[in-house]
């Protein structure tokens, strides 16, 4: 919390009062303001407008209940409700992990990764869990509004191209209609890669996740790149076809242990530029999630199942395709990712995706990460 203030002069035969100001991010500091001549002071509302001009340490004698409240540092996360990379932020929150170090977090549900970052960006909330495409496309644009700092969730294997019966290799899709998206397309990428062959040998078409079912399944597109939960009705939609391959047969695999595009954990720039002391406690909070989400995956799926709008055992089954990381060799765990951050940047701007290649540990930030 910022004590500087800055004094203005009272009218003529006027009193000073102390006025608490609070930022984005629940620091407070403290002015002052002329009171007309014609409110009175009592004897203890002098004594206490002293003690508040002394120190904004007496919290409780200069502000109401409602101002002590708002000094509460307000850090909302923006994250999807349909990921289960989240589950241990939603479980930090169901447990009161964040109140714990005195933070009030709110979930709020964006949707994209590419609208989270813009949500951090705006200032609408203070940190995100993201695909790390959108994080590096900012970055390429110069975006200085945020530091990356950790990775909490994985799932390679998670993330795959299957063909409709007839085609048992991209070896016979050559010229065919192959569909992927966003990190999907890097699957792709690496996976034509490893038959010698290239995203130009198909024809490539760029298609919304969601709506890969229905394509392969009418035979619009022979083959389709997705995600879980999007894979199993990918598949489902074309019995009797074949798995191409997963994230898992990539080079990105080999080298990294990684999804093509794992998410990765940002924050406000200038929230742990000003308050580092308030970020410490925020992933505190994060990795005690992380903890809890290792060691008890069943109350965990209970916990955060309403966020899904799914049952429990639901939860659990898809928790358990996921691996979470927190405070436990979280320096080695970020040494490789910081390394594939730069592997992919790398990577995009080959394929034309960003216009620079960024200097991704310009955007890294760990200092403020507990020991």
């Amino acid at each position: 919390m910022s004590s500087a203030g800055r004094r203005r002069g009272a009218g003529p035969g006027g009193r000073r009062r102390m006025e608490t100001l609070h930022d984005g991010f629940g620091g407070c500091h403290a002015k002052e303001g002329a009171v007309s001549a014609e409110i009175g002071f009592s004897r203890m509302q002098r004594l206490v407008g002293g003690l508040c001009l002394a120190s904004l340490a007496v919290v409780g004698l200069c502000a109401g209940p409602a101002e002590v409240r708002a000094q509460t540092p307000k850090l909302d996360v923006g994250i999807s409700l349909t990921w289960w990379g989240h589950v241990p932020i939603m479980l930090a929150v169901e447990k009161g992990y964040f109140k714990e170090q005195g933070l009030d977090v709110t979930v709020q549900s964006i949707g994209s990764s590419a609208d989270r970052i813009r949500a951090v960006t705006a200032g609408s909330v203070a940190w995100s869990n993201l695909g790390r495409l959108a994080v590096i496309s900012e970055m390429s644009r110069g975006n200085e509004s945020f530091y990356y700092f950790a990775n909490i969730d994985d799932s390679p294997g998670n993330e795959g191209c299957w063909a409709r019966p007839g085609f048992a290799s991209f070896k016979d899709l050559k010229g065919r209609k192959v569909a992927a998206n966003s990190s999907a397309e890097i699957t792709l990428s690496g996976l034509l890669q490893a038959e010698g062959m290239k995203i130009t040998d198909v024809d490539f078409v760029n298609l919304p996740g969601g709506e890969m079912a229905a394509a392969i399944g009418k035979g619009d597109v022979d083959a389709a790149c997705v995600w879980e939960p999007l894979f199993a009705a990918v598949k489902a939609a074309a019995p009797g076809g074949a798995l191409l391959g997963t994230d898992k047969d990539t080079e990105n695999f080999k080298k990294f242990g990684t999804m093509e595009s794992p998410d990765i954990l940002i924050i406000s720039r200038k929230l742990v530029d000003e308050q580092p002391a308030v970020a410490t406690k925020l992933v505190t909070a994060i990795f005690k999630g992380v903890e809890y989400t290792n060691a008890q995956p069943e109350d965990t799926a209970n916990t955060v199942a309403h966020y899904f709008r799914k049952s429990p055992e639901i939860v659990l089954a898809a928790m358990k395709t996921f691996h979470y990381f927190g405070k436990e060799n979280w320096k080695e765990h970020m040494r490789l990712h910081s390394g594939q951050m730069q592997y992919l940047a790398e990577w995009l701007h080959a394929n034309g995706k960003i216009p620079t290649v960024p200097d991704t540990r310009k955007w890294e930030a760990t200092g403020f990460v507990p020991e």
